[in-house]
Parts: C-alpha cells; sequence; structure tokens
C-alpha cells in the first residue's frame, strides 16, 4: 500500500483523545494507517496539496437501507406515515433481484463517499429472489468502503399478526442458520477490518421474540454486533404497547437487547426511563434526523440521550424515506434539529461533526476509526472550504455551518477512492445507467 503525504491543510479537525483542531498542518498515511501529524512533515510516498481545505476523520454512516435506493420518491409514500409507507413500497421490493441489490448498494455507498462517509453499516432485512447478504458486501468491496452488512430478517407476515406481506417473510430456523454462514463467511474482528457483520432483526413489529432472543444468543456466541428499530414513532410505540404490553425500551432489555454490543435505529420516542436504561448499559442508538423528519416521526432526544452518556451515531437511513445519502448533511440536520428543541446553544458543530465520526466509530466497536491520530486507520476527508459554499466564513473549520456538502477527495485505508470530487474505484456514470434501468424495470411492473 502507497505513502501518501496531505500537505498545507488550512484545518485538519483530529477528533482525537483531545478534540485538537490544527492549523496550517500535514498528515501522512502509511500501511492504511496515520503515522505522522504536524507542520512541515516530509517523507516518500504522494503528495496531496490541502491547501484552502479542511480535513476531518472519514463520516461514519450508524444506520442504512442500500437497496431502497432503488425507491426514491414513489408516488403513494411520499406522504405518509411510517406504517403506510411500508406497505406501499414492500410488493415493489418483493420484486428485487441480486442485480437489484448490487446496483442499489453501489449507487448508495458512492453517494455517502462523495459526502465524506468512510465507514457505513446497512440493514438488510429482506431477501426476494435469491438476493443474499453478499450481494451488499461485493459492492461495497469493488468500491472500497469500510463495510458493517448487517444481516436483517423479517419472520411475521400479515397472517400472523406482522406488518409485512406473507411472501416477504423467512422460516426463523433458516434465518438464523444463514446469520451463521454469513457470520463465519464474512466477518473480520480484527482491528482495521474492511467488513465486520451484525445480525439484525428488523423490527418489533416483524419479527417474533424467540427470533429477538435466538438472536441476541447467537450473537453474542459469535461475538458480533446486534442492530434492529425501535421506537421510532408513534405508530411504534402503540403496537408494543398493543403486542408486548410494554413500551419498547422494556421490550428490548427483557429480550437481551441492551448492551455495548447493540444499537438501535431511531428511538425518536424513548421516554426519560428507557434513556436512562441505554445510559446505563451502554446501548448505542443511531439517530436518523432527516427520514425522521421526512416521514414525520419526531425529533428523537439527542440532547437528552448525549447528557445521560448514550452512545450516539448518525444514519441516512434508506433513500426511500431520506430520498438522499449525504451524511455530512445528516449532521447539520442533527445539530439544527436540537437547536429547535432546545435553543441555539443545544448543540454545536463540532459536537455535530463529532457524533458524525467518533461518535459513530466508537458506538460501532471501532476505535480504530472516527479520529485522526497516529496509529489509526488512514480514513481521512478533505474538504475544500476555499469554493462559495465557505466564502465569508470566519471559521471554516465549522463545517456544518458554511461549508460544502461533498468531498474534494476522499481516502479509506490510506486508499484514494474520491479524487477532485470523483470516484476512481468505479465508473460511476455506468454504475448510475445500470441503475436507473433497474429502477424503470420495478417502475414498469406498477
Amino acid at each position: 500500500m502507497s505513502d501518501v503525504l496531505i500537505r498545507n491543510a488550512d484545518s485538519i479537525v483530529t477528533m482525537d483523545d483531545t478534540r485538537r483542531v490544527l492549523q496550517g498542518a500535514d498528515l501522512r498515511l502509511s500501511g492504511g494507517v496515520i503515522v505522522e501529524i504536524g507542520q512541515g512533515l516530509d517523507g516518500p510516498g504522494a503528495v496531496v496539496d490541502a491547501r484552502g481545505c479542511v480535513i476531518t476523520p472519514g463520516l461514519v454512516n450508524t444506520h442504512h437501507h442500500l437497496y431502497q435506493s432503488m425507491t426514491r420518491a414513489v408516488p403513494g409514500a411520499q406522504d405518509a406515515l411510517l406504517f403506510g409507507w411500508l406497505k406501499t413500497l414492500y410488493p415493489i421490493w418483493a420484486r428485487m433481484t441480486p442485480d437489484h441489490m448490487f446496483a442499489s448498494a453501489q449507487v448508495g455507498l458512492a453517494e455517502l463517499a462523495l459526502s465524506g462517509c468512510t465507514l457505513s453499516t446497512d440493514h438488510l432485512y429482506l431477501y426476494p429472489n435469491g438476493t443474499r447478504l453478499e450481494d451488499t458486501i461485493h459492492a461495497a468491496a469493488e468500491l472500497g468502503l469500510r463495510f458493517h452488512p448487517t444481516r436483517g430478517s423479517m419472520s411475521i407476515g400479515e397472517s400472523a399478526g406482522g406488518l409485512p406481506p406473507d411472501t416477504l417473510v423467512e422460516d426463523e430456523a433458516a434465518i438464523l442458520q444463514d446469520c451463521i454462514r454469513l457470520v463465519d463467511a464474512f466477518h473480520d474482528a480484527a482491528e482495521g477490518s474492511m467488513c465486520r457483520v451484525g445480525l439484525a432483526p428488523c423490527s418489533p413489529f416483524s419479527v417474533s421474540q424467540d427470533l429477538m432472543r435466538e438472536t441476541a444468543a447467537l450473537a453474542r456466541d459469535k461475538g458480533v454486533m446486534m442492530h434492529t428499530h425501535l421506537a421510532e414513532n408513534e405508530e411504534d410505540i402503540a403496537y408494543s404497547l398493543a403486542t408486548f404490553g410494554c413500551r419498547p425500551g422494556q421490550y428490548a432489555e427483557e429480550l437481551g437487547w441492551v448492551g455495548r454490543d447493540v444499537w438501535h435505529a431511531h428511538c425518536v420516542r424513548l421516554d426519560t426511563a428507557e434513556v436512562d436504561l441505554f445510559a446505563r448499559t451502554g446501548t448505542g442508538v443511531a439517530h436518523c434526523p432527516c427520514s425522521n423528519c421526512r416521514l414525520g416521526s419526531g425529533v428523537a432526544p439527542v440532547r437528552a440521550m448525549r447528557d445521560a452518556g448514550v452512545p450516539v451515531g448518525l444514519g441516512v437511513d434508506g433513500s426511500a424515506s431520506n430520498d438522499a445519502g449525504n451524511l455530512v448533511a445528516e449532521a447539520r440536520m442533527a445539530m439544527l434539529l436540537q437547536r429547535v428543541m432546545r435553543g441555539a446553544d443545544a448543540m454545536s458543530p463540532m459536537e455535530a461533526l463529532e457524533i458524525a465520526t467518533r461518535g459513530g466509530a466508537d458506538m460501532l466497536g471501532r476505535d480504530d476509526c472516527g479520529r485522526l491520530a497516529v496509529g489509526k486507520r488512514a480514513d481521512v476527508a478533505v474538504w475544500d472550504v476555499s469554493g462559495i459554499a465557505s466564502a465569508g466564513s470566519w471559521d471554516p473549520a465549522a463545517l456544518l455551518l458554511a461549508g460544502p456538502t461533498s468531498v474534494r477527495d476522499l481516502f479509506v485505508e490510506g486508499r484514494q477512492i474520491v479524487r477532485d470530487g470523483h470516484v476512481t474505484t468505479i465508473d460511476l456514470a455506468a454504475v448510475i445507467a445500470r441503475h436507473n434501468a433497474l429502477a424503470r424495470g420495478l417502475m414498469a411492473l406498477g
């Protein structure tokens, strides 16, 4: 792996243990890690001139449904709440194939990379027509993004009181067997890993309590993380109360779904006791502000979570609910929504950026990522602040107040996958054309 020296950055926002911001500094990458940070560095390898730029750690996306890139802005789902939105889209998703999954993952991950993301999770919970999780794993490997896919599942269909159609649910024994296969084949627990696998039953309204318990036991036996949706909106709370006789936090606790190896998506409607539970147990939350706005779900109590000590990361969620996959825009929205709810001093741009980098990495058990420090992985975002988005800014390091929404350059494990605003590892124009042709095929089927 070649050495890279990134020189003369206006600012380097390290997110290291002391949260240093360095002015006029350099960064040297070698062997997939950061080997030196400081002024006036020299050494072998390619030189990248970062004058007029701010450097940050690569951003970390903690919740996504990559397959949904095929179904943005679908009529009938544009103005629906969560449950109605799902019921509109389930029949379309049921027609997807491995080709759809691979192409949508390529597009979704490339979109993330252009927004500064170097590490992304994915929650794939439906497997129609021969689809497998590795359809997305291969797409991430080709692009060069660090990946944490999760083997999702749905096992309770409409006929048994669940939300999804029976055609999209799976046998629980088969789900667990495939979880074992995927972890054994693709999970790499080593530092610097490019792929770790998690286990992720979809939601309380689509899987049984037995599957939740058995998945937790399997995940802990295999030493992998666990993920699901929880407390996303008022419909979700009402379902939990009517079906299980308890709130989502109690449901999660009773089934073994709290702890440092667990992170839940959304958690918009957690109450004070549930926030305290998550803080005591180190249970993480993937905050998805744009999707929560788009579906009218509400604003998650992120300020209260952070103050209590709940691990919080950011997620773009699926492109059928967000309609976009821009992680730095997500960070700005997270900051603004907390200010709407709690006042202008509720969240600073630096805190929101920390959640989008170090916060997400730590929540995923990746303290080798999410910060720029010697010995950490060489996942680096370079933001050009010489353009119109930052014109007149007195503090270019405050990217979320006045800054670009796409990177100039992006390095993952020291490999440059975005150069001058263009993806270097795949033919993105051809990928988008193929993706759109497949999406038009889904539209043609009605």
